[in-house]
Formats: C-alpha cells, structure tokens, sequence
C-alpha cells in the first residue's frame, strides 16, 4: 500500500460520511456521498422556512455566504462569482458575451464533457465556427506553445498541444476541461490559456472533475472564465454551479439570457428597466435552488478545513495503489499512466460498463460508468481499504467470466 499512509485528519474527515462505513463510494466524480454537514445544512433550511418573515432574507444570506466560501476556494473575489443552475448555463452566459463577427471561432476538445461542447455548437446560429482541437492537431497554425516541448509527446499530452495548436487569430474562447471526464487526464491549462491569451482569445475552463480534490488558483491559471458545479467533489448537490469571470465588465455584449438576480438592484421590481450588475452578479439568473444552495455551502465548509494540497497527494497515492493492482491483475486502464497528468479517478476499460458497475453497486460498491470504461474515483474522505475491497470485486468479477470480454491485455 505505498504511498498511502494512516493521517488522523482524513479519518476526521472521512467521519463526516456516515454511510461509508457500509457503502464503498468511488463514484465522486459522478454523485458526493451525502455527509452529515449536509444534514445540517437542510436542517437550517427548514429551520428559516419556520420563520416566514425572515426566510427570504437568511436564503439570501446563505447565497452570499455560499459565493464567498468559492471564491475563496478558487483565488478570487466574491464579485467574480456568479452563482448558476449548473455548468453549461455557466458556459452558455460566457458564450454569449463573445463577439463572433469578429472573431468566429471557438476552440474545443473531444475530450470536453459534451454538455459544454453542446453549448458551443449551440453558438453556430450567431455565426461560430466550432474546431474540435483533434481534427487540426500537426497543423501547426499559430498559437502553439513551445513550451509544450517533450511532455506533449506523451500520448496524453496531444490533447494539449492540440488544443494549443488550434488557436488563431481568428479564434474567440478556448475552451480547457482541467480534467477529462472519462480518462480522468489533467491538461496544462495555465500553459494552454497563455498561447490562447497571446492570441487575443479568452480561456473557459471546466473545473469540475478537479476542484474538490486539487488547489485551483484562477490567477495562476491566468483563465477568463471558470465554471465548476457542487455536485461532485464539492461535496454537494445537483442544482447549483458557479462561474468565475475575471472581469465581469469586459464582455462585448452582456449576457442574453437573465432574471431579476442579474439586475444591479433585483429588487427594485421594475419591469421596464434592463440593467445588469457590475459584478459576475450580471450572469446570474432567477432565484436560485435553495436546498442546492445550502448543500453546497455545506460541502464548503467541510473542504475549508482540509488543505488542497493534503487532498490532491491522498488521491493521488490512492490512485496510484488502484492502478498498481488492476494492472497486474490485467485490467486496461484508459487514464494517464503518468500520477501527474492523472485527475482523481481511474478509468477501467470495459465492453459492459453498466453490468460491471451493478454487479459492484449490488456489493455495496458505487462506481460511475461512462461510454466504455467504468470510473473509479478518489478523494479525501476514501481509503486504502476502499480500493482494496473494490479491486478484489472487479478481480473476482473478471474472473467469472471471458478474460478477453473484460479487457484484459493479452
């Protein structure tokens, strides 16, 4: 079990999570377990919906409080944050502030969850010219980094080099997942934001798959926009997401879609007037999800308590021993080989993903199936023994039946 040691502040941590000591959760990059800050955090909901005079007035001040706990998380001002749906309306309010007569293009990975890749195809109407990075990689069209050097001959790093390679001057907003959905692979996105920014674009990128189990900094990553929902490793619920925006004033048009919650004051009820915030406020919409609000606030918190940077070497230990076993045992990872260029979870290769993920959710084992693989996913509340439990289930699975109809390597 190298690498993964006993640390009494993630078993404080894991206590939080009641239900683990039943069910194996590695299904974080899909659904958080639920915790008992959540608990508490719904209890204090039902508790402001028993004073009707105050009720509207302590939601909001839980929205605040909720826009200053990310923007701390992430390294930026509380006026930065607007709080959204979910990612792809984070996506589309970036998207609608481009001016695509000017510059047409939009810069994309196959790589991308499709949600926000739907979102930019979407854009086609006003005149986009979506570019999936893959389709022009060797092309050598300007805005490729030269400091991607010898890591982008590694085959994880062609998605790099050709999200990189793809800008032109022609090109609006690149789009850069920090980590892939389904192979789990970390991207250089402050290396590819500095080639997209030197060519007059501007940078989204998707947190989701990283924040919660890494320390993200916007500054450092020098993006324009960054949108990352509650419902997976922020410990939270579907219903709730968050965009950053460096500069919530710099866009060529304001946002097309909004609400009350986006005016510069939403409670002047005037609906002749349309104004919009000078804050990242002017993306928001109308009233948001009150129990994902306060899930949110809740997973939050417990993340405050917990140095990032403790999280991101315990996933990545885990990780490691995970992939150590199923390796030897001859499963195919599809993830990076390479524990730094690996997001928190491993992606199994499987030609039935959703068998192997109920035979496993029928052992008390959560896992997340996507496309052909089965993802396993860590963060600070798993343990060794976690991975030990699921890994001789997988084996065991496997060996039931046709070595070669489970992707083994021959």
């Amino acid at each position: 079990m190298t690498g993964v040691t006993a640390d009494p502040r993630q078993r404080r941590f894991r206590a939080h999570f009641p239900a683990l000591k039943d069910v194996v959760h590695l299904a974080g990059c899909s659904i958080a377990p639920r915790s008992d800050a959540l608990d508490a955090a719904l209890a204090r909901m039902l508790d402001a919906m028993a004073r009707p005079a105050s009720t509207w007035h302590l939601f909001e001040e839980e929205g605040e409080r909720v826009r200053h706990r990310f923007a701390a998380l992430v390294g930026a001002r509380p006026e930065q944050i607007a709080l959204v749906p979910n990612a792809s309306v984070g996506a589309h309010q970036a998207a609608s502030g481009l001016d695509l007569r000017r510059r047409p293009r939009i810069v994309t990975t196959t790589a991308e969850f499709p949600s926000l890749a739907h979102v930019w195809l979407a854009q086609r109407p006003r005149g986009a010219e979506v570019v999936f990075a893959e389709d022009t990689a060797g092309s050598g069209k300007a805005g490729a980094d030269p400091e991607d050097g010898a890591a982008a001959a590694a085959p994880e790093g062609r998605t790099a080099r050709a999200l990189a390679e793809a800008v032109d001057a022609r090109t609006a907003l690149v789009s850069v997942p920090l980590a892939t959905y389904r192979a789990a692979e970390r991207l250089p996105a402050a290396r590819i934001a500095r080639a997209a920014r030197q060519a007059g674009a501007a940078v989204l990128v998707d947190a989701y798959q990283a924040l919660g189990v890494e320390p993200i900094d916007v500054d450092e990553l020098g993006c324009d926009f960054l949108v990352a929902g509650a419902s997976k490793y922020l410990l939270g619920l579907p219903g709730i997401a968050f965009l950053y925006v460096r500069d919530p004033g710099a866009a060529a048009q304001p946002p097309a879609l909004t609400g009350w919650f986006g005016r510069r004051d939403p409670f002047a009820f005037d609906p002749r007037v349309l104004d919009w915030a000078d804050s990242g406020r002017r993306y928001e919409t109308g009233t948001p999800p009150v129990p994902a609000l306060y899930a949110a606030g809740a997973g939050l918190d417990l993340l405050s308590r917990v140095d990032a940077h403790a999280i991101r070497a315990h996933v990545t230990a885990l990780g490691t021993h995970a992939a150590d076993r199923l390796t030897r045992a001859g499963a195919r990872l599809l993830s990076p080989p390479d524990p730094g260029r690996r997001g928190a979870h491993l992606a199994l290769h499987d030609t039935d993903p959703a068998a192997l993920a109920a035979h496993l959710e029928r052992r008390g084992i959560a896992v997340a199936p996507r496309g052909d693989v089965v993802r396993l996913s860590f963060h600070y509340y798993t343990d060794a023994a976690d991975i030990d439990i699921a890994c001789a289930e997988i084996e065991d699975y496997r060996r039931s039946g046709t070595p070669a109809a489970y992707g083994r390597l021959t």
